[in-house]
């Protein structure tokens, strides 16, 4: 590991914290236009959900309607009804994603993938970045808000579910992370960045509970609009 990954893990809890966690359960809103583009308004105003720290495996109570569960993996995404029944599912839900345009409406189980990768991504980084397979190096500073962030790439392993396989993380002097880069391949690799702030320590681990997501020109400085996703979070818990 490089030495800024080791202040990062260290400013988020620290490697031994997060080897013992085995859940992060979220509550909270998620918005932003992206949802609205697909057809999906709303999907997760109301967001509820238990993530398991060492796999990608997530699930969403009461999702869509009072009752339902939606479980994601990467393999595999469906709808539970309360007595456990199978309402929906699809396999190889990447797959799914094929041809989609930039205002491609979405099902509620596309909707589901995107919601449930991107939130075990969000939520168990920077651990993520411990996992096998993903090469970290860091970059030159970078200057925005008056301050100087240090930078990580990291390259992902093709079997991890995640946006795409190149990601750039920026961290503050205290090794917060402030602002994250990528392109989401689902939705055609558009460049974004995602800004984190306002984070709580929870059962000696930190976490951002205020982000939002913005384009990315290729100058590298954010535009304002249009803000493409909010995450709002009302409460963490640590299981």
């Amino acid at each position: 590991m490089t030495d800024l990954l080791n202040l990062v893990l260290d400013a988020h809890g620290g490697l031994p914290q997060w080897r013992k966690a085995r859940t992060i359960h979220v509550k909270g809103s998620v918005g932003g236009r992206l949802w609205g583009w697909r057809g999906q308004e709303g999907i997760y105003t109301n967001a509820d959900f238990t993530l398991d720290v060492q796999e990608p495996h997530l699930v969403y109570d009461d999702f869509t309607a009072p009752g339902l569960r939606g479980v994601f993996t990467p393999d595999r995404v469906m709808i539970e009804a309360p007595d456990g029944k199978v309402l929906e599912e699809r396999t190889a839900p990447r797959e799914a994603f094929a041809g989609h345009g930039p205002e491609t409406p979405w099902d509620r189980l596309h909707s589901l993938y995107f919601g449930g990768y991107a939130m075990w991504n969000y939520f168990t980084a920077p651990y993520l970045l411990t996992r096998p397979g993903v090469q970290v190096e860091e970059l030159e500073p970078w200057d925005e808000a008056g301050e100087q962030w240090r930078r990580l790439r990291a390259v992902f392993p093709a079997d991890l579910v995640t946006h795409g396989r190149e990601q750039v993380f920026y961290y503050n002097t205290s090794g917060l992370l402030r602002r994250h880069d990528y392109a989401a391949e689902v939705l055609g690799a558009p460049p974004a960045a995602h800004y984190s702030d306002a984070h709580t320590a929870v059962s000696g681990l930190v976490f951002p509970t205020r982000r939002y997501v913005v384009p990315v020109p290729e100058s590298g400085r954010p535009l304002p609009e249009p803000v493409l996703v909010t995450i709002d979070v009302t409460e963490v818990t640590v299981g």
